[in-house]
């Protein structure tokens, strides 16, 4: 069975298809597609910009299921910033250095204890140009005083786990999945797809 998951980024595709890798799913991202389908995440919430996402999908692709997913940070000093601007939080030319560089100016003098921030994710599938079901996962924990860690991507070298002592860029893959909020999110809708589509993983 082919899982349509509605983005470019080739960093969320590898970490959801190890999440998934024990499930005879076919996953794959809009670029391994033929039409090219034009998608504008000018939602306010990351709930918007996914059913956005998997409609749009759906529509070009009705047989397949179709996942549209957002996700990003949100920081409780910040009012929820990034939010849904995660991705291109520093400006037109945003990159992942730039994000956590202007990140942590925005905190900078603020202490840790005040720095509680949750990485959320909202998953949306779709079939059919409908919406089945929506999924929502969300890891919480605080911003770190500087870069530590090379692992993950995003806001992950800033991003210090409480439990763990370390940011989610200095735990490995598999710690990461199983308490991340990408994780949490895709097992809700393993469990809710395998029942549907009669698969056990």
């Amino acid at each position: 069975m082919r899982i349509i998951v509605a983005t470019k980024n080739q960093d969320k595709v590898k970490e959801i298809s190890k999440i998934l890798k024990r499930c005879p799913y076919n996953v794959v991202s809009l670029s391994a597609l033929r039409k090219k389908i034009y998608i504008r995440e000018d939602g306010k919430t990351f709930e918007e910009n996914a059913v956005k996402k998997a409609l749009a999908v759906s529509k070009g692709y009705p047989k397949d299921y179709v996942l549209g997913e957002d996700s990003g940070l949100s920081v409780e000093y910040l009012n929820g910033l990034p939010g849904v601007y995660s991705k291109r939080y520093s400006g037109k030319n945003a990159n992942t250095f730039k994000n956590n560089k202007k990140l942590l100016k925005a905190l900078e003098g603020v202490p840790l204890s005040k720095r509680d921030a949750a990485y959320k994710c909202l998953l949306v599938l779709a079939k059919n140009k409908k919406v089945l079901k929506v999924f929502e996962g969300e890891c919480r924990g605080r911003i770190n005083n500087d870069f530590c860690g090379e692992n993950g991507f995003g806001y992950d070298p800033v991003f210090y786990l409480p439990e763990f002592k370390k940011t989610a860029a200095e735990i490995s893959v598999t710690a990461k999945n199983k308490i991340s909020h990408r994780g949490k999110a895709f097992r809700k809708f393993n469990s809710y797809i395998s029942k549907i589509a009669g698969i056990k993983c």
